[in-house]
């Protein structure tokens, strides 16, 4: 146990001495998750609308004013012809266009259907589709606005014609803000990224600066070598799991409903998988250079498309659904999200974690049988 505890205090020093290493281990996850936390944001509200009113009537001011006031739309401006919209969203001053024709008001007061035409930008398909739910939900209450006057106005009130009511109730994410999604999914992603790096370049170091054939002649055995060089990582991962998460609840309000200790007991179970990937990535390159292209367009480009964090998997084509049950992250992204947000317990992601501590046992044990014989 000398031995190996010298190895670890070794790798300690030789990153402090590192002046470059600092910044990335303790600065860099939290400008990442800041900077992250605030860009990724789905969240779709004051629509630049542009109005195209030939009617002006109280009916399509009405309608307007509700647009306005949902507070999803902005109106930045108007015009006389509903041609007139294509220059607003050519030039992306506008992303919508509302357009309310001549007999607008005529018809809702004769109890004729009233036409209004959305014109929308679709080259962001996203906005686009949120933004019709959103205009096609205010056009609908303001049309049952209309009918229930008409019918008070007739003294029909009694005789109001049956609606069925949606009374929805959101569990875990009451308001649905993207930013509880999405957040918990960048800090799973930096977690990723760091772990898997500094164990990458952090042995393809050693080969650099020539130190690696001075360990490999000393009496240091093959496992201490590389226990020594992996569990200062894997501290510094569970050190910056902390810190995320901090930022997480503190500075993004996205609640923490389950057991942090929990939390870092499986993070540590996907911090093996991670740690063990970035071994293997060193085994096969001569450089840090290559060391991080290998790792980020090997093995992280792939595990974030394919884990389900950006992607709904259920949208992908059933061959590749079949391969992100071999991605350590899509079960990690399961945990966090769980842990997170419904508050989930180990009764219920015993199977995610229990998937993780197998392929990281597997990951590593590859990598490291690589390791040795690269040694021997």
């Amino acid at each position: 146990m000398r031995v190996l505890w010298r190895v670890i205090v070794k790798e300690f020093l030789q990153i402090r001495r590192d002046r470059k290493m600092i910044p990335v281990i303790f600065v860099a996850p939290i400008v990442q998750i800041t900077v992250f936390g605030f860009a990724v944001n789905t969240d779709v509200t004051n629509v630049p609308t542009v109005l195209v009113d030939l009617d002006r009537s109280a009916s399509s001011r009405e309608l307007v004013n509700r647009f306005v006031e949902s507070g999803y739309f902005e109106i930045v401006g108007s015009g006389e012809r509903a041609v007139e919209i294509d220059r607003w969203l050519v030039t992306s001053k506008a992303q919508l266009g509302l357009v309310i024709g001549q007999g607008f008001g005529s018809a809702l007061a004769s109890s004729r259907q009233a036409a209004v035409q959305l014109i929308v930008d679709g080259s962001d398909a996203s906005s686009a589709n949120v933004a019709l739910g959103y205009a096609s939900s205010v056009a609908r209450e303001f049309g049952v606005a209309v009918e229930a006057r008409r019918l008070r106005a007739t003294g029909a009130a009694s005789a109001a014609f049956g609606q069925v009511v949606l009374v929805p109730r959101v569990f875990y994410n009451p308001d649905l803000k993207s930013r509880w999604f999405y957040v918990p999914a960048v800090l799973a992603m930096i977690l990723m990224v760091m772990t898997m790096l500094l164990s990458a370049m952090g042995v393809v170091r050693e080969k650099e600066i020539g130190t690696m054939e001075q360990l490999i002649v000393t009496p240091i055995r093959p496992w201490q070598l590389l226990v020594g060089k992996l569990l200062p990582f894997a501290v510094i991962g569970v050190f910056q799991m902390i810190v995320a998460t901090a930022v997480t609840v503190f500075g993004f309000g996205v609640p923490l409903r389950g057991s942090f200790p929990l939390l870092l007991g499986l993070t540590t179970l996907f911090i093996l998988s991670t740690l063990g990937l970035g071994l293997f990535v060193s085994t096969l390159v001569q450089n840090q250079q290559q060391a991080m292209m290998g790792a980020v367009f090997g093995a992280m480009v792939p595990m974030i498309y394919l884990s389900g964090l950006i992607f709904p998997i259920a949208n992908m084509p059933p061959a590749i659904q079949a391969v992100t049950y071999a991605i350590p992250l899509r079960y990690y992204a399961e945990i966090i999200r769980g842990v997170f947000l419904r508050g989930s317990g180990i009764a219920v992601l015993w199977p995610e974690a229990l998937t993780l501590l197998l392929m990281g046992i597997a990951i590593l044990a590859v990598a490291a049988l690589r390791f040795r014989k690269r040694l021997d």
